[in-house]
């Protein structure tokens, strides 16, 4: 089993950085490659498992996307092929169509989803997130100068009951198509959502039998779900 972290030297803002290492204390008999973003994905010309990519900063979304447009196609065949993607915070912006800059110009993205950013530089929305995917509950928090537009009301990751979604006029959060995972939390959303994270764990094939330190995780996130439902919180 191969798990192909992109990127991790400039895609780790935000707790990105802990989502890898819960994954390696998960799932020590995988082989972990962190790709440097002067390297070829390993995606490219072999299978891997999971392919994850984390937050990173608006000058190095220009840089990302210089580097995945010649993969453009084989992206687009991994995706339909069914292999699992988890895309956190700003980072599924740059594979979409493009990204409008405040002064309206556009940086063009690989073109993959049918997505498109809009950046407001002076005006970071911060706010936590309570939604729900499939059956199960996610919490989660955003910090970004972007708000993504798209018609997602089927593609769309989590139902957001709590906060917002893609951008403020929704409440459907993230692009899901097949099991490509693009959500605007950020990291660690595998730690404090030990359920998806089993859920994660299933798509790429390992019917896990018990997370690193199941029993204080769920209990931290029974607590926060407790703690996002209370109706004095401010989201």
């Amino acid at each position: 089993m191969k798990i192909e972290i992109l990127f991790p030297e400039v895609c780790s803002l935000f707790g990105d950085s802990a989502n890898i290492r819960y994954l390696k204390q998960n799932l020590p008999e995988a082989e972990f490659i962190e790709t440097s973003l002067n390297d070829e994905p390993t995606f490219v010309k072999e299978k891997v498992s999971l392919i994850y990519m984390g937050s990173m900063t608006e000058g190095t979304q220009e840089k990302v996307i210089e580097k995945l447009t010649p993969y453009k196609q084989r992206i687009e065949f991994l995706i339909e092929d069914n292999i699992p993607f988890l895309f956190t915070g700003n980072s599924m912006e740059v594979l979409g169509k493009y990204i409008l800059k405040d002064d309206e110009s556009k940086i063009p993205g690989v073109g993959i989803l049918d997505i498109y950013a809009k950046r407001d530089m002076f005006n970071r929305y911060n706010g936590l997130v309570l939604g729900k995917f499939n059956e199960i509950e996610i919490v989660g928090f955003k910090s970004q100068f972007t708000q993504i537009y798209a018609n997602n009301s089927i593609l769309y990751f989590m139902k957001v009951e709590r906060g917002i979604g893609i951008n403020k006029q929704t409440d459907l959060d993230g692009i899901k198509i097949n099991n490509f995972i693009g959500t605007q939390l950020l990291g660690p959303i595998l730690i404090i959502n030990p359920l998806f994270t089993k859920y994660l764990f299933k798509i790429i094939g390992i019917e896990k039998k018990e997370l690193y330190y199941e029993k204080e995780a769920i209990e931290a996130y029974e607590q926060r779900l407790k703690e996002y439902k209370n109706e004095n919180i401010k989201f």
